[in-house]
């Protein structure tokens, strides 16, 4: 069993450079953070406050919230509804939401 995502073989499609938790990537345009985020191998995007257990990307259409990440430094963002752009910063989050 794989242990992350593929992206299928599709037409050619821009690219842009992004930065997971330190390590760059090279994504499709039309990606979102959190499909950017499994094609990488990220499982989890987060720890709850209360156990510190792994969350990630879940319902892959913005109604859990298990997929909040850090993105340029504003912390408490869906991964699955922010498409990525060149030169990101995405950082997991870890224990209870908190202002930027």
């Amino acid at each position: 069993m794989p242990t992350h995502f593929e992206s299928l073989a599709t037409l050619s499609t821009p690219l842009v450079c992004i930065d997971i938790d330190g390590a760059h990537r090279q994504v499709p345009t039309h990606y979102t953070v959190a499909a950017a985020l499994l094609e990488s191998g990220t499982l989890a995007c987060r720890n709850t406050p209360v156990s510190g257990a792994p969350r990630g990307p879940f319902c892959m259409m913005g109604v859990c919230f298990d997929c909040l990440v850090e993105i340029d430094g504003v912390p408490n963002v869906q991964a699955c509804m922010t498409r990525v752009r060149e030169g990101m910063r995405v950082r997991p989050m870890s224990g209870k939401a908190r202002l930027a």
